[in-house]
């Protein structure tokens, strides 16, 4: 008897299109970033920093879904530039804390379009975009 494997079809397979959605996304915000001089992690970074600032290495670390390894020198690159500033919790040595600088304040003017822009440049209309915002925060809740 013949073994089907028709759930292996590339087509069929719902990491793909997240896969290649993403690569397509982050290039698109890798376009529109790049007068400023941000990479599309810089700018994740600098977005969960507009929300709430000061934040712990650990919180951002939680919030973006990145580890320290991966976060410490995205924050060396963000404070060489000038955007942030690191230092350690007086309470807590262990802990850093990271806080924007005037001119990281001043950056979130200069990339207030790129939401926009990049609305603008999918097929997507705001509640379609709205919608998959919802079914991917449910797909990451699931997986987590």
């Amino acid at each position: 008897m013949a073994r089907s494997y028709a759930q292996l079809d590339l087509d069929l397979q719902l990491c793909f299109p997240l896969y290649a959605a993403t690569r397509a996304v982050t290039r698109r915000y890798a376009e529109l970033l790049d007068d400023v001089g941000l990479t599309y992690p810089q700018y994740l970074t600098m977005l969960a920093l507009w929300s709430s600032s000061p934040l712990t290495v650990g919180d951002l670390c939680e919030r973006l879904r990145l580890d320290t390894g991966t976060l410490t020198p995205l924050l060396k690159r963000l404070e060489a530039a000038g955007h942030v500033v690191r230092r350690r919790d007086p309470a807590d040595e262990r802990r850093v804390i990271v806080e924007l600088t005037d001119q990281g304040w001043g950056l979130r003017d200069q990339v207030a379009h790129v939401p926009l822009d990049l609305l603008g440049s999918v097929d997507l209309s705001a509640s379609e975009a709205t919608q998959l915002s919802k079914l991917l925060a449910k797909l990451l809740a699931g997986l987590d």
